[in-house]
């Protein structure tokens, strides 16, 4: 069997590997009580080893691990428990692998739950999804429904009598409460949530539950990262494995140029180091392109980030200036000795015979509601990430939409998890098309004029256009302002179009530099 995640091809094995497998066990148990450890964890889910040879639909061994699929999980525990006797044990397993063609059955999975009664487990602790075959539901990704945890959840406490710990997206107070109050669960458990502020449960505590900054699930700065090799991080909390920034002993005066995450984000630490913040942002709210992110499908969550991020701002004692443009007067009213200029990005705006004829807006003015969508027919340019969640989006409101990208793949810089859920809900979409590798080259009265890989086609014409054609950076503060400053820095979108993550931290890092 191949796993879909990994592409890696699976092999049955030999007596002689599961018993250095159980041997391995039984180190690591005694390792852990070394090392003087309070509890250990047995992964008996997820579509891991103990999950595999219970399923029966991946187990098709003829042997004792075959006829007893059980028998595996029995000799992990006695391993377990020989290595370490004293140390209390729980059981992680997947609630539901979401995966009905080979994800464990609760038939197969109800063994279990009776053994580690049996074997002195102290509790069990529930996830959900499969590494291999449900990847989303493993990570628990923002845009998937909660119904399916909550259902597999009520079963699993009809069948033991052990302490039940839940978990995935339980980042959220109210969630908590709700399932506790229930009686679905006696405990959560919090990974994520933590990471993005390792202060939560302490706010929620003393009822500061505005200044959490809540994880937004989307997995692209922890997950995404990870996937590539590179160390864990946050989109929210740039802080992970950076060093701590202390009080500068040169407080200066500063002004910041553009309230989106990258300005947010250098107003605050900045001001933990001691400098007089101001910080302008030309619209009439915080939050740049960060404010209109969540409005994309299944990334709602994001939103209770972004309020954190603002309440931050607008009670940490920075100075705060909302529809203000930081032009050459400002600067000459404030005088400040450091200018950060955050100013974000602006839309690139494709060069296309006919296209100032049509009824065409960006992305941004799309996303901020300031021109209104005609139909049926709706072309977006650029089928990157923001095109793919303009394109499901107006095809969840019933137009009939087309995305085209010049380049391959579709999706481009989207986290995978995300992307693939995108694509699938979109494949089902009937009203909606993908187009890569195809240019748009000119508006016809008629038609419309397109190359898709290098045959020239024609389309009907479409009563709205959005560009979703890549972002520029917006332009500098100009040679009087650069001249009347002492230091000057650019960051964030404003210096290399990135995303979010680099946004937040590159102006941490900018903090540590003064």
């Amino acid at each position: 069997m191949t796993c879909p995640t990994t592409g890696q091809v699976s092999d049955p094995m030999s007596d002689e590997d599961i018993g250095r497998i159980l041997a391995g066990y039984r180190s690591a148990a005694h390792k852990a009580g070394e090392a003087g450890f309070d509890l250990i964890e047995i992964q008996g889910g997820h579509g891991y080893l103990i999950s595999q040879f219970l399923n029966g639909k991946i187990n098709k061994r003829t042997d004792r691990f075959g006829q007893d699929r059980l028998l595996f999980a029995r000799e992990v525990f006695s391993a377990v428990k020989a290595g370490a006797s004293s140390i209390p044990c729980i059981l992680r397993i997947s609630g539901d692998e979401m995966s009905p063609e080979f994800g464990i059955s609760r038939e197969d999975l109800l063994p279990l739950l009776k053994l580690a009664e049996e074997s002195g487990i102290c509790a069990i602790h529930a996830g959900m999804g499969s590494s291999c075959f449900s990847p989303p539901w493993y990570f628990h990704h923002a845009s998937l429904p909660e119904k399916p945890q909550t259902d597999s959840v009520a079963w699993i406490r009809g069948q033991t009598s052990l302490p039940l710990i839940i978990a995935g997206r339980m980042g959220r107070k109210e969630k908590v409460l709700e399932v506790i109050d229930k009686g679905l669960a006696d405990l959560v458990a919090l990974g994520r949530p933590l990471i993005a502020d390792p202060d939560l449960t302490e706010k929620w505590q003393k009822g500061n539950d505005k200044a959490v900054r809540y994880c937004g699930y989307c997995l692209q700065g922890c997950l995404h990262r990870l996937r590539g090799g590179e160390p864990l991080g946050c989109n929210l909390n740039p802080e992970i494995a950076m060093p701590e920034l202390g009080s500068t002993d040169k407080p200066l005066k500063v002004l910041i140029a553009g309230g989106g995450a990258a300005g947010m984000s250098a107003a605050l630490y900045l001001k933990r180091r001691g400098h007089k913040v101001t910080l302008a942002e030309k619209e009439n709210h915080l939050g740049g392109q960060f404010a209109l992110a969540w409005q994309a499908p299944g990334k709602e969550d994001m939103r209770a980030g972004l309020e954190a991020v603002e309440f931050a701002v607008k009670t940490g004692g920075i100075t705060l200036l909302t529809g203000k443009t930081a032009d050459e007067k400002l600067v000459k009213d404030v005088r400040p000795d450091l200018l950060v200029w955050a100013t974000g990005a602006v839309q690139n705006i494709p060069e296309i015979e006919g296209l100032d004829k049509q009824h065409v807006m960006t992305s941004l003015e799309y996303f901020r509601g300031e021109k209104k969508v005609k139909g049926p027919r709706v072309l977006v340019i650029g089928a990157g990430r923001t095109g793919i969640e303009i394109a499901e989006k107006l095809g969840r409101e019933g137009f009939e939409v087309v995305a085209t990208k010049r380049t391959d793949p579709i999706g481009s810089m989207m986290e995978m998890i995300s992307k693939n859920l995108a694509l699938k809900r979109i494949k089902e979409m009937k009203n909606v098309s993908l187009m890569p590798h195809t240019a748009v080259k000119a508006f016809r009265p008629d038609r419309v004029d397109l190359e898709q890989d290098g045959v020239m086609k024609s389309s009907e014409p479409f009563q709205t256009v959005i560009l979703a054609s890549g972002m520029l950076s917006a332009s500098g503060p100009g040679e009087k302002i650069m001249k009347s400053v002492p230091y000057v820095e650019i960051i964030g979108d404003a210096l290399n179009v990135q995303d979010i993550f680099s946004a937040v931290h590159t102006a941490y890092q900018l903090a540590g530099k003064y």
